[in-house]
């Protein structure tokens, strides 16, 4: 009976759902709307009221979903790997090498950097270090892992904040940032067929 109910509510809340008065205006008169369906139903005493509807229609809801096959149920389940394979390996050894590699180079840079900072005094041992630290980069072409080219153009500008800063040593700092920035750039390979 609750079902019939349920649909008998489904089939006529559409045809009133957009009325809201009870009668229906003409032109000369106002005419009382014949009573809906659902007004009939409710003197019915097994029609249920709102709050059982609903509450039957979320218990159908979850009862359908709970039983609902889900669409991947049919596969096998995907198996899991227990020990890596060779080229995993391969791949973890590469880069192993690799970050032993670049603490290396970073050690280099660093050393440079602390003698840049701390020890060089005059133009000379200035302009060496920042040659050195070029050099560095090209070698590396870039800088190594864990140094920014920001930090780096921070500690060198700490140095030239101190006061000691020639012009030579500028034209070296120049170059290193120059260095850098092409070490850094995308576009660095040039296309020799096109002569733009």
């Amino acid at each position: 009976m609750k079902l019939q109910t349920l649909s008998a509510f489904f089939l006529v809340a559409p045809s009133f759902a957009f009325h809201s008065s009870p009668y229906v205006k003409t032109s000369n008169s106002i005419i009382p709307r014949a009573t809906p369906l659902f007004a009939t139903f409710e003197n019915h005493e097994n029609v249920s009221n709102r709050r059982q509807v609903l509450a039957n229609v979320i218990a159908g809801i979850t009862l359908l979903s709970a039983n609902a096959v889900p669409a991947f149920a049919g596969q096998p389940r995907p198996e899991y790997l227990t020990e890596p394979t060779e080229e995993f390996k391969e791949s973890e050894r590469q880069r192993d090498e690799f970050r032993r590699k670049q603490l290396v180079i970073k050690k280099n840079f660093n050393t440079v950097l602390d003698r840049l900072t701390f020890e060089s005094k005059s133009e000379q041992e200035l302009i060496a270090d920042l040659k050195e630290l070029r050099s560095l980069v090209i070698a590396t072409e870039g800088l190594p892992l864990g140094i920014k080219r920001d930090e780096l153009i921070k500690i060198i500008r700490a140095k030239k904040a101190k006061g000691f800063w020639p012009t030579n040593v500028e034209i070296a700092y120049q170059d290193l940032t120059r260095e850098i920035s092409y070490q850094q750039s995308p576009n660095r390979e040039k296309d020799l067929a096109n002569p733009l």
